[in-house]
Order: C-alpha cells, then sequence, then structure tokens
C-alpha cells in the first residue's frame, strides 16, 4: 500500500458531516565572535571549549536525573494504577513511522503500566471511515486527525474534543531539488510548481492565509510519486515534509523544504481526540493514556532508529516498508513535535497563542468555532504541573 496516497485520503475524511461545506469554503486543512589577535582568538576558543564541555555535562547530568525521575514516576504508576480497562486509539493512516510512539508504548509495556489491561492500534488507511466516526460510535477510546477534520465533526454536532497536539507545525511543505532550491513561496513565481488535485484546497488556504499572488505560480497537474520534480518537469512539488523527501533521500536524491507553517499556515497537526464524555467523566484514563504517550514519543526522541525499526519489523511488517526511509520520517517528525514551546511546555502542549492562530485559520475557511468548543488542553497541563521533568527532552 503506497503512503503516497495520504493526503488525498486526508482531504476525503474532512467531508464526514459536512457535506463537503469544509472544502466548499477553500479549506481543509511555518559566537559569532570578533577578535583582535591570535591570542585573544586562543583563549576564546579554550573558553568557549570549557563553557561547552560544563554545559554538555550539566546538560547530561540533568537528562540523568530527569530519565531516573521519569522512571521511578513510571514504576510507582504500574504499582499503583486502577484497572483502566481496555485502551484503543484509531491512528490516521496506516501503521508507518507517524505513530512510532504509539508503538513504543505498546511494545515497552507503557500503556499497561499506567493501568490499561488490553492495547489495540487500530489501523487506519484510505479504505477506513473517518477518525471521528470510530471514535464518536465509540469503536475507538481515543484517536488521531488534525484539527479541520475534528472541528468540521464538530461542527456537524459530533461531541469530541482535542486533548492533545503532536505537531506543532503543519506536515506541509513545498519541496525543491537541493541543488536548484526555492525557499520562500515569493520565489514559486514563475516556476512550475506540482500540486495534486487532492491537495488544491489546502493550497488555496494557503494562498488566503499567507497574501501570496497564487497568479504568479504556473501550476502543473500532478500525481503523488515526486519523479517529475527529479526529472526537471516541475521547479517544486506540494508534499508532506514526512514523507517524499525522505522517500527521495534514500534514492539518493537530496531536497530543499520550506513548510506552509513558516509562511502563515499555523494549523497544528496529529491531535489526539475524545469524546466530551471520556474527557468528563473518565478523565483519569485520558490522563494515563496521554502519560503513555508521552514516554513513547520521549523513547523516539531519544532513539529514532530503534523507532524506525520496530515500525519496519514489527507493526508495519506487513506493508514492505523500508526501515531506512522510517527513520529518517521519525527525523522529520520529531522536529515537527519537539519544537522551542514545547521543550520549554512539554511534548503535546498547546498554547493560546497557536491556538487562537488555529481557530483564526479555520474562520477564514468558513468554520466558526471557539477555541473551548474545539481544544481542551487541561489534562495534558495537569501532567506537566505534577512531574515539570517530564518537560525536558531526553538526552
Amino acid at each position: 500500500m503506497s503512503e503516497l496516497n495520504r493526503r488525498d485520503f486526508l482531504r476525503k475524511s474532512a467531508l464526514w458531516g459536512t457535506g463537503g461545506a469544509l472544502l466548499a469554503g477553500g479549506f481543509p486543512a511555518l559566537l559569532a565572535a570578533c577578535s583582535k589577535d591570535k591570542s585573544a582568538d586562543t583563549t576564546a576558543a579554550a573558553a568557549a571549549e570549557t563553557t561547552a564541555a560544563a554545559a554538555n555535562t550539566t546538560a547530561a547530568a540533568a537528562a540523568d536525573t530527569t530519565a531516573a525521575a521519569i522512571a521511578a514516576d513510571t514504576t510507582a504508576a504500574a504499582k499503583q494504577a486502577a484497572d483502566m480497562g481496555k485502551m484503543s486509539l484509531r491512528l490516521s493512516w496506516i501503521k508507518n513511522s507517524e505513530f512510532a510512539g504509539s508503538y513504543t508504548a505498546d511494545s515497552k509495556g507503557y500503556y499497561k503500566g499506567q493501568g490499561f489491561s488490553e492495547v489495540e492500534l487500530i489501523s487506519g488507511g484510505p479504505s477506513a471511515q473517518p477518525m471521528e466516526v470510530d471514535v464518536a460510535s465509540g469503536k475507538a477510546l481515543f484517536g488521531i486527525s488534525s484539527p479541520d477534520i475534528t472541528a468540521a465533526a464538530i461542527a456537524k454536532g459530533a461531541e469530541l474534543i482535542i486533548v492533545g497536539v503532536q505537531y506543532q507545525k503543519n506536515p506541509f511543505c513545498v519541496m525543491s531539488l537541493a541543488s536548484k532550491p526555492v525557499k520562500t513561496p515569493e520565489e514559486m513565481y514563475g516556476k512550475k510548481f506540482g500540486l495534486q488535485a487532492a491537495n488544491q484546497v489546502v493550497w488555496d488556504a494557503f494562498v488566503k492565509a499567507s497574501g501570496i499572488d497564487d497568479s504568479k505560480i504556473n501550476k502543473v497537474p500532478a500525481q503523488f510519486d515526486p519523479q517529475p520534480l527529479v526529472n526537471g518537469e516541475t521547479d517544486t512539488w506540494f508534499s508532506f515534509v514526512t514523507n517524499e523527501p525522505n522517500t527521495l533521500k534514500v534514492k539518493g536524491v537530496d531536497t530543499y523544504n520550506f513548510l506552509l507553517a513558516d509562511f502563515g499556515y499555523p494549523l497544528v497537526s496529529e491531535v489526539y481526540f475524545c469524546t466530551k464524555d471520556t474527557l468528563a467523566n473518565k478523565r483519569d484514563v485520558v490522563k494515563a493514556f496521554l502519560k503513555a504517550e508521552i514516554l513513547g514519543w520521549r523513547d523516539v526522541y531519544a532513539d529514532p532508529t530503534a523507532a524506525g525499526k520496530i515500525t519496519a519489523d514489527v507493526y508495519g511488517k506487513d506493508l514492505g516498508l523500508d526501515g531506512a526511509e522510517q527513520k529518517l520520517e521519525v527525523d522529520s517528525e520529531n522536529l515537527l513535535i519537539w519544537t522551542d514551546e514545547t521543550k520549554a511546555n512539554g511534548i503535546f502542549t498547546l498554547s493560546d497563542e497557536l491556538a487562537a492562530k488555529n481557530i483564526e485559520t479555520l474562520a477564514k475557511a468558513g468554520l466558526t468555532i471557539t477555541k473551548e468548543q474545539l481544544f481542551d488542553m487541561s489534562v495534558i497541563n495537569e501532567i506537566y504541573a505534577e512531574a515539570p521533568e517530564w518537560k525536558i527532552p531526553p538526552a
């Protein structure tokens, strides 16, 4: 099964419950030091080395302390955890590295350590019904989606709420060859742009949000295989930063990619959601789930190679995935999850500022929803308030 149909699947999912209204609105879903003489250079270099060494030692010690504290907390939780019953998570796509943190949480017993007696990771894919349907109907306890799709379901009456955010930056990007890099939207003017029909609504939303002059870009109808870019038939290509660039990289083709998120498209992605009833009446279950996910993704950050391997060899073994490519995809995902903001506040958090930007972006598409109707970060914030050491990135 090709991963390259991912965007088409997401766009079709956005139709759930809205009769295409969201798409019709144009939216589905960015030392230095100067010296005066050689002696000063030498002194500065020595001082810098000493400072760096001290910083590295301090960071390593802090990481060791944090790891020990988290291990102790996890062990204590395993001993004291109440029976949370079955944990079922509906994935938004096939079992590729996109969900490596969940595989790690499962394989290392983090879910069961938080009290879940049974774990089910439900695969998505092009033939699967939308994630929101599975969660709203009770087939799955939690789901992974994107705010535009979840918001569309809520607008239609689904009692759902987002409780955590993985990707702080949207994964859509414009890809070009590293030998002929296109670094900004304006540099696309006068150039050929490979754009898939399924992604037209995403591009239209970006154009509206960023204010670029779309008429100056020569859009070329495209599929998902980026070979035309390699062949020189186009100058740029629309893609997921976690996907096509890594597909080409394992083939020896280097690319330059700029994220839409860096140019006025702030929509987050890979959000955790559940029903409002689950959050209200099973808050401890939501908390246990998020803690297990945090532990899993911390391990992915610390060892992306292992995450790529377990994806290709175990959870996605029937998909014919390439382990090297899966590792590269994990590297890309880590950059979307571990931003300066989440390194300070903890992964899966969402700042008020970024939440407001998401609501504003949705409104530009004609979907009116409040922050309170879409996001509830109270549980994830509570986790970090109780265990602030969990905010610190692993070494």
